[in-house]
């Protein structure tokens, strides 16, 4: 069994707004060089409901499609099927959960799996995403604490 990503980080602000940087302001703070285009001024989506896609959009109109959403239950959880830059068939889990420690203090903490069913594909993508989620979560984090 290929072990599930497992990360955490705590965020200087309430669950709600976390939830909301991380679904709705996803283009302020996700970095271009963790894209299908790699272009500046691409737009990440999140469709906000249960089935709702997660798509790049780039400044020519060109999408690229990220996931979908399974689980849309604001500002407590999201989850999701992910295959940025990979086929559909390809998908791995993504479980977020949002825990408030404090009225200005959220854990976010997610489970990443479903790495087994990418047989030999599992070990080296589960890799590359533990790469990708240290190279977005400094960023997601800076935006939480950001003046409003």
């Amino acid at each position: 069994m290929i072990e599930p990503l497992e990360l955490s980080v705590v965020v200087q602000c309430d669950a709600a707004h976390a939830f909301a940087v991380f679904t709705g302001s996803t283009s302020l703070w996700w970095p271009v060089s963790h894209s299908v285009s790699r272009q500046p001024g691409l737009a990440v989506t999140f469709e906000p409901r249960t089935g709702g896609r997660i798509f790049e959009r780039s400044p020519d109109g060109s999408e690229f499609d990220w996931g979908e959403i399974t689980l849309w239950d604001p500002p407590k959880r999201l989850a999701y099927l992910w295959h940025l830059g990979a086929d559909r068939s390809l998908a791995t889990q993504v479980r977020i959960e949002f825990v408030s420690l404090t009225t200005d203090s959220t854990r976010m903490q997610i489970t990443h799996s479903g790495w087994d069913d990418l047989g030999d594909l599992g070990p080296p993508r589960r890799d590359r995403n533990q790469r990708g989620w240290d190279g977005v979560l400094p960023d997601f984090v800076a935006a939480c604490g950001a003046p409003r």
